[in-house]
């Protein structure tokens, strides 16, 4: 869906053009979907769930030894 907005005339301001388009844009809904969908993600699956779990326990493990060792 495109929204478009073109001038009234040749000496409309710029910044009223661009309120037009910024109450265009919220009216229609574009931004608040585009958002959510943003924010949507699918849940994992179980093997996925654990495979991120062994991955975040040898980093967290790494760290635990580069801090023994004195390197950070």
């Amino acid at each position: 869906m495109a929204i478009q907005v073109t001038r009234k005339d040749q000496n409309e301001a710029n910044e009223n053009v661009i309120r037009r388009f910024n109450r265009k844009v919220l009216q229609s809904g574009v931004l608040a979907e585009a958002k959510t969908k943003m924010r949507h993600s699918k849940p994992l699956s179980k093997r996925d769930r654990r495979l991120k779990a062994i991955v975040r326990d040898q980093h967290k493990a790494e760290k635990a030894e580069r801090i023994r060792m004195g390197l950070k």
